[in-house]
C-alpha cells in the first residue's frame, strides 16, 4: 500500500480512505501480502483527475459502480473506465533519486553545468532539493556504460534527444492507428464497446513495444552489415594500391640496376678496359721498341 500511495502520489491515509469508499477494487492476496497492480494506479490516476475536474467523491463513487456494473450514467462511467485503460502506464521504468556524490560516481568529470543543463531540457533528471531524480533507472545505466566506453556524456545526451525525437514520432504512429482503427468514434460510446476498447488497449500495450524492438534490431544489424562491408570495400582498396607500388618498384628497379647499370657498367668498365687499355698497353709499349 505504500508503494502504492508513493507511484500515485498521494499519502497512504487517503490510499485507505479510498478503499474505505470503495473507490479502489481491493488487492490481490498473497499469504499476508497485498499486491496491486498497474490499474489500482490507474483507477487512482482517474480519480485525481476526476477532483481536479470538481467531481465530489460522492459521484466518482456512484460513477465507479456504474462502471463496474455495466450500467451507463450519462456516457460517464464508460469514459470512466477507458480512461483508466487510456492513462494506464506504458512504461515501466523506475526512477532513481541521486546525491550529488552518486551522481559523481556515474558520470564523473563530465557532471557539467552545461551537461545537466542539457539532461533537464530533455527530461532526464529533475531536481529535488539537493538531490537529482533520473526518470529511467535502465536508462541512466545505459547513459552511465557509454560513458565508461569512452563517449563523452555530451554526445550520449546529444544523441537521446534524437532518439526522443524519433520515438516520440513512433508514439504518434501507433496513436494515429489506434485512435481510427481500434477506438474509432467517441460520440455515445456504448458500455460494451468501452470495455473492448479497454481491453484491446491492453492487449495492444506489450505489442507496439515489441514492433519497435524488433524494427531497431533490425535497423542495427542493416546498419552495422554496411559499416563492415564499406570497411572491407576500403581494405581492399588499399591492398591493391600496395600491389601496384610492388609491381612498379620490382621492375623499373631491375630494369635500371640490372640492364641499365650492368650494360653501362659493363661498357665503360669492360670495353673500354679492354679495348682501350688493350690498345693502350699493347701498342704504346711497341713504339719505344721500333724506336730502338
Amino acid at each position: 500500500m505504500e508503494e502504492l500511495a508513493k507511484a500515485a502520489g498521494i499519502p497512504v491515509r487517503t490510499l485507505r480512505f479510498y478503499r474505505e469508499r470503495r473507490l479502489l477494487p481491493p488487492p490481490r492476496r498473497d499469504g499476508r501480502i497485498a499486491w496491486y497492480s498497474e490499474a489500482h494506479l490507474a483507477r487512482l490516476r482517474t480519480i485525481a483527475g476526476l477532483l481536479e475536474r470538481g467531481h465530489t467523491l460522492g459521484g466518482i463513487a456512484e460513477l465507479i459502480g456504474a462502471w463496474e456494473n455495466g450500467r451507463t450514467l450519462g456516457g460517464v462511467a464508460e469514459l470512466l473506465g477507458l480512461e483508466g485503460a487510456l492513462t494506464a502506464p506504458w512504461s515501466e521504468e523506475t526512477p532513481v533519486r541521486l546525491t550529488p556524490e552518486e551522481l559523481a560516481d556515474y558520470f564523473g568529470e563530465d557532471v557539467t553545468p552545461e551537461n545537466l543543463t542539457t539532461a533537464l531540457d530533455i527530461g532526464y533528471i529533475g531536481v529535488d532539493g539537493e538531490n537529482v531524480i533520473h526518470i529511467s533507472r535502465r536508462l541512466l545505466d545505459a547513459s552511465a556504460a557509454l560513458v565508461h566506453e569512452g563517449v563523452p556524456l555530451a554526445a550520449v545526451l546529444a544523441a537521446g534527444r534524437g532518439v526522443r525525437a524519433h520515438t516520440d514520432a513512433l508514439a504518434d504512429l501507433f496513436t494515429q492507428v489506434i485512435r481510427t482503427h481500434v477506438i474509432g468514434p467517441m460520440d455515445d460510446l456504448p458500455a460494451a464497446e468501452a470495455h473492448r476498447i479497454a481491453e484491446s488497449l491492453q492487449r495492444l500495450r506489450p505489442l507496439a513495444k515489441n514492433i519497435v524492438d524488433a524494427e531497431m534490431g533490425l535497423a542495427m544489424e542493416r546498419r552495422v552489415r554496411a559499416e563492415i562491408d564499406a570497411w572491407l570495400r576500403q581494405q581492399a582498396e588499399r591492398a591493391e594500391g600496395g600491389a601496384d607500388c610492388g609491381t612498379d618498384g620490382g621492375t623499373d628497379g631491375g630494369t635500371e640496376a640490372g640492364t641499365d647499370g650492368g650494360t653501362e657498367a659493363d661498357a665503360e668498365a669492360g670495353v673500354d678496359g679492354s679495348t682501350d687499355g688493350g690498345t693502350k698497353i699493347g701498342t704504346d709499349p711497341a713504339e719505344p721498341t721500333a724506336d730502338a
